[in-house]
């Protein structure tokens, strides 16, 4: 047996489960039209920017941090990839604080480390455009959007 019992579930919590939360958020932000959803994300990732400042632990640089996310959410309300650029720079500042053993949420040690694996998933989904999942299916199956499968002649 490679892992024991215990061990499974910890790279599962680890690993895992951040990304499922960021396939959920993209599931999720779905369910918004757009333009609204666009603006809503906008939104998410300028106030993700704001998260470390009452840790301080890289000083000044949290506000400076937060600064640079209210100018790319801000480009972000008209386009998909500020936002993802916001949550690519939001990935490198979990990993600093990551390493730096000052996670995002102080009782949870890897939360920072979770927060840099789910980030990348909805930084992905912003730079194809954050598309809901309907689209990005129709897209994968390559039909026209609105185009439905063709139907089979019952007998």
């Amino acid at each position: 047996m490679l892992f024991h019992e215990r061990e499974r579930g910890w790279i599962v919590l680890r690993y895992v489960m951040p990304v499922v939360i960021g396939l959920v958020y993209v599931g999720l932000n779905s369910l918004v039209p757009e333009p609204h959803r666009r603006r809503l994300n906008a939104l998410v990732v300028t106030g993700a920017g704001a998260a470390y400042i009452s840790g301080g632990s890289f000083g000044l640089w949290e506000l400076a941090f937060c600064a640079l996310l209210l100018v790319v959410g801000y480009a972000g309300l008209t386009s998909y990839t500020f936002i993802g650029v916001g949550w690519l720079l939001h990935t490198v500042w979990d990993v600093l604080h990551h390493r730096r053993g000052t996670p995002i949420i102080p009782s949870l040690h890897d939360s920072s480390f979770g927060c840099a694996l789910c980030d990348p998933v909805i930084a992905l989904w912003c730079l194809t455009g954050g598309l809901s999942v309907r689209d990005l299916y129709d897209r994968v199956a390559r039909r026209p959007a609105g185009a439905r499968p063709p139907v089979t002649a019952q007998p």
